[in-house]
């Protein structure tokens, strides 16, 4: 077992990076901590939630946007493309399985 404070993990910087949360060979659980205007491009990727915790964006699956904000909770197929792109500053975790 393992208990994370998402809040004392979030951090921003000029160039987007995740934080990895937490990693194994079936998981991963990255920190999307973003400023406006920082985007992940879209990508087809494994089955992916994304649960948003803080700020405002826009999530692009499959070509579609969908606004996003806190306590927004989004599923995402395995191979279906996906992306953000933070309108404000923006917290949200992701866990994608293998």
């Amino acid at each position: 077992m393992e208990i994370i404070d998402v809040n004392k993990k979030a951090g921003f910087s000029a160039e987007f990076m995740p934080r990895i949360l937490r990693a194994k060979p079936e998981y991963k659980v990255p920190l999307i901590c973003m400023d406006p205007g920082q985007m992940i491009p879209a990508h087809p990727s494994g089955t992916g939630i994304f649960y948003f915790i803080s700020g405002k964006g826009i999530m692009t699956i499959e070509g579609a946007d969908y606004e996003v904000g806190p306590g927004t909770l989004i599923f995402i197929e395995k191979g279906e493309s996906r992306g953000i792109r933070a309108v404000e500053r923006l917290v949200a975790f992701a866990v994608h399985l293998s």
